[in-house]
């Protein structure tokens, strides 16, 4: 069983920056692709950012040169700097994480509860 909870979420002004956490805990080898997404209210969620295990990163065009993602394998966590935040970044953002369990129950992609990010402008 896998578990991740995220925090740092709240209210900035625009021009502003958070940092959201998010850590894994549970029974597991190890994790492989971790990743960020977010939901704003009456649309489908997308994906954020994510990186592998190795480091290597992905980022849909909208964050780019704003947002970094990064991780820590030995804390089992993954990060998502967020700078000159706008208001529209305002939305719930998710943590997902692809887990390998074990030999016999193989991957899990799990999901975290979310945090509110909210920017006023």
């Amino acid at each position: 069983q896998v578990q991740l909870v995220e925090s740092g979420g709240g209210l900035v002004q625009a021009g502003g920056s958070l940092r959201l956490s998010c850590a894994a805990s549970g029974r597991f080898l190890s994790i492989n692709t971790m990743g960020w997404y977010r939901q704003a209210p009456g649309k489908q969620r997308e994906l954020v950012a994510t990186i592998t295990r190795s480091g290597i990163t992905n980022y849909v065009d909208l964050v780019k040169g704003r947002f970094t993602i990064s991780r820590d394998n030995a804390k089992n966590t993954a990060y998502l700097q967020m700078n000159s935040l706008k208001p529209e970044d305002t939305a719930v953002y998710y943590c997902n994480a692809d887990v390998l369990a074990g030999v016999t129950y193989g991957s899990i992609d799990s999901w975290g509860q979310g945090t509110q990010v909210t920017v006023s402008s």
